[in-house]
């Protein structure tokens, strides 16, 4: 299952270097993981998640990201279903992604100028990053089926 995370990871950082932001990167390679339960409209709620929420330099659009991803195992549709499960996994996920990147704000951990060359490369890494983190953690939860693997 290593060879998931592996995946994951050049997925998300290839769809970061043809233009979608990390937030986007992390969305869009889980939606095809995942067999796509998210339609066009559903892709683009992540677009505002990337620069930090919009430029803002404050939650990494990764971390953001994964968190949508998790919402769809986790996550709830009505307001008498708890809330907890999704809860936990979003903090648990958080507390991981900290422990590997030593932050969450999108400018601590990328010090370099917006867009700048530097910047581009250090949100590349950390979006494969994020995203081969998100995979490992995901099999380590047994979110997925035995049965998934890439779409064609």
């Amino acid at each position: 299952m290593a060879d998931l995370a592996l995946d994951a990871r050049s997925r998300a950082g290839n769809k970061f270097k043809d233009g979608l932001n990390c937030a986007e990167a992390i969305v869009h390679t889980f939606n095809e993981i995942l067999k796509n339960p998210l339609n066009h409209e559903g892709l683009k709620m992540a677009t505002g998640f990337g620069g930090g929420l919009g430029h803002a330099g404050c939650m990494c659009g990764a971390l953001t990201g994964s968190t949508m991803i998790l919402g769809l195992f986790k996550g709830r549709v009505d307001p008498g279903q708890s809330r907890e499960p999704s809860y936990d996994l979003a903090h648990q996920f958080h507390d991981r992604f900290v422990n590997e990147f030593g932050g969450t704000c999108c400018r601590g951990l990328n010090l370099h100028e917006f867009d700048s060359p530097e910047h581009l490369r250090r949100c590349l890494k950390l979006t494969g990053g994020t995203a081969k983190l998100l995979m490992e953690f995901i099999q380590e939860k047994k979110l997925l089926d035995d049965g998934v693997s890439w779409p064609a």
